[in-house]
C-alpha cells in the first residue's frame, strides 16, 4: 500500500478536515449528485488505485442518505482498486437496534453492517457503540474506540472533591464506572424503564447523591428524555449542580434547550463524533474534539500497529 487517503461524505467533513490537519494530508474531494429519480450517486474525484482509503462518515440525521453516500463510497473505491478500505463511522446510528425485542421486528445494527462489507468496507473504525454486541454482526475486522478519556480531561484539574458519577440506566453502569475510575470518583446509578422511544421512567437511584455535585454520563443524548427525567429525580434526591456528558451530542427536535434549560444544570459537554447543533453557544454546550484520537487510530491501522492501546 501507498499513501493514506481520506474521503467524506456529507454528513460530517469538518471532523474529516481536522483528521487529515493531524495526518498532515489534504482530504480528497468526492462529488455525491443526486438524480432526477431521486437516486443518488458517488465518485471519487482522486485517485485511490492501491491506496489505504479512509471513508469517514457519522450516521447522522438524515441516516439513510448518509448511510447511502457511505455505500456507494465504498463500492467507488473497491471500483478504484483501494488497496484497502476502511469506512470510519463515528457514530453508528443502527447499533441501537441490536435484538428481536419484539416479534417481527428487523435487526438494523446486522443488516447495517451486512450491506459495509458486501459494499466494499474490509474494516470498520467506529466510537462508543450504543451496543458492544453489534461488534459480533460484523464479518470484517472493528475497531472500537471509546471517548471516555478525552471527557474525563476536560474534568481533570477542577474541584472534583463532592463530585459523583452518574449512569441514567443500569446499561450504561460499566462506561459509568470507567469513567469514575479516571477521575477517581464514586458512581450511581438510575433504574429505567423505556416505554418508548422518546419515553422513559426512572423510579429510583441506586447510591448517594444527596448535597453531592453530579456528572451524568451517557453515551447518546438524542431527543433528551432519559436525561431530562433523569434530571427530575436527581432533583428530587437533593443532587446539586449537574453537568451532563456524553459522546453522541445528537439533542433532536428541542433537546439542547430542554436539557440547558433543567433546573441544576451547569454546562452540557458532548464530542464532535457528530455535528454539534447550530445553537450549543447559547446553551452552554462544549463540544470536545474526536480528532486527535481517530487520526492516531488511523495511523495505527494504516501502520499495522496497535489500536486497543488508544
Amino acid at each position: 500500500m501507498r499513501d493514506i487517503t481520506v474521503f467524506s461524505g456529507g454528513a460530517h467533513p469538518g471532523l474529516a478536515d481536522s483528521v487529515c490537519d493531524i495526518l498532515g494530508i489534504n482530504r480528497s474531494p468526492a462529488t455525491i449528485s443526486r438524480f432526477s429519480n431521486d437516486c443518488l450517486g458517488a465518485q471519487l474525484d482522486a485517485s485511490c488505485r492501491e491506496s489505504d482509503v479512509f471513508l469517514i462518515q457519522p450516521l447522522v440525521p438524515p441516516v439513510q442518505e448518509h448511510l447511502m453516500e457511505l455505500l456507494l463510497m465504498l463500492d467507488a473505491a473497491r471500483g478504484a482498486s483501494a488497496a484497502r478500505t476502511t469506512a470510519v463511522v463515528p457514530y453508528y446510528a443502527y447499533a441501537r437496534s441490536d435484538k428481536q425485542d419484539a416479534p417481527r421486528i428487523s435487526i438494523g445494527g446486522r443488516l447495517v453492517a451486512d450491506l459495509l462489507a458486501k459494499a466494499g468496507a474490509n474494516r470498520l473504525l467506529t466510537v462508543s457503540l450504543h451496543s458492544p454486541q453489534v461488534l459480533g454482526f460484523f464479518s470484517v475486522p472493528v475497531d472500537h474506540l471509546n471517548a471516555l478519556h478525552v471527557l474525563a480531561a476536560h474534568f481533570r484539574g477542577r474541584d472534583l472533591g463532592s463530585t459523583v458519577v452518574v449512569s441514567p440506566d443500569l446499561g450504561n453502569v460499566k462506561s459509568a464506572s470507567q469513567f469514575a475510575r479516571l477521575l477517581d470518583l464514586p458512581v450511581a446509578a438510575g433504574r429505567k424503564q423505556r416505554i418508548s422511544d422518546e419515553t422513559v421512567v426512572i423510579d429510583t437511584i441506586m447510591g448517594d447523591v444527596a448535597g453531592r455535585e453530579i456528572l451524568l454520563l451517557d453515551d447518546e443524548i438524542s431527543s433528551g428524555g432519559t436525561i431530562v427525567e433523569m434530571l427530575g429525580v436527581l432533583q428530587k434526591h437533593g443532587a446539586a449542580k449537574v453537568t451532563v456528558v456524553c459522546t453522541h451530542g445528537l439533542f433532536t427536535k428541542d433537546a439542547l434547550r430542554r436539557i440547558a434549560v433543567a433546573p441544576g444544570v451547569v454546562e452540557i459537554v458532548t464530542t464532535d463524533t457528530v455535528p454539534p447543533p447550530r445553537d450549543a453557544q447559547h446553551h452552554n454546550l462544549q463540544v470536545l474534539s474526536m480528532a486527535p484520537l481517530l487520526a492516531s487510530a488511523i495511523q495505527n491501522i494504516h501502520n499495522g500497529g496497535s489500536v486497543s492501546n488508544l
